[in-house]
């Protein structure tokens, strides 16, 4: 239910700001303003984006726990989402989102509410190992007919040149 207020207020929030901004400050100068945040927002949102990358990079190379990492992503690339939408109140919380406090903050407090039951490490990084279904004598391939009636120009071992 509160996704839902939250998904009904925002335009409201935005409808309403654009109105008193507008009426200040006039119709161009809030226009240039949402155009203005949005690229500074895309400049931003590089930068930490890169930071993030290498972050969660070391995380795995140091084979630590990538939880805060990825979330540290997934914020930025919330907040991204939150400043290509034209709006002051979406920019904002964009914008407060691309701050690694705020980022760290928020995490601490989503972590605090969820548990997390299982996770596997390996050092191959080739994610948790299932055992064979078919054992170690059955090898698994593909294979194509070929049509033997048209002339080939294969070698001496049956093996078409390329």
């Amino acid at each position: 239910m509160w996704l839902f207020l939250l998904l009904l207020a925002t335009p409201l929030i935005e409808i309403a700001l654009f109105i008193q901004v507008g009426g200040v400050i006039g119709l161009w100068p809030t226009l240039a303003i949402v155009v203005l945040t949005a690229a500074l927002g895309t400049m931003m949102l590089r930068q930490q984006g890169a930071r993030a990358m290498d972050q969660l990079r070391r995380s795995f190379q140091e084979l630590r726990d990538p939880a805060e990492p990825l979330a540290h992503g997934a914020m930025i690339l919330f907040s991204g989402a939150l400043l290509l939408t034209p709006g002051f109140f979406t920019d904002a919380v964009g914008f407060a989102l691309l701050i690694p406090a705020v980022r760290a903050a928020a995490y601490r407090w989503l972590s605090r509410r969820m548990v997390v039951q299982t996770a596997t490490f390996t050092s191959t990084g080739a994610g948790p190992r299932r055992p064979d279904p078919h054992g170690p004598d059955i090898i698994e391939g593909d294979f194509e007919e070929l049509d033997r009636t048209r002339p080939r120009n294969d070698g001496p071992s049956g093996w078409t040149q390329h």
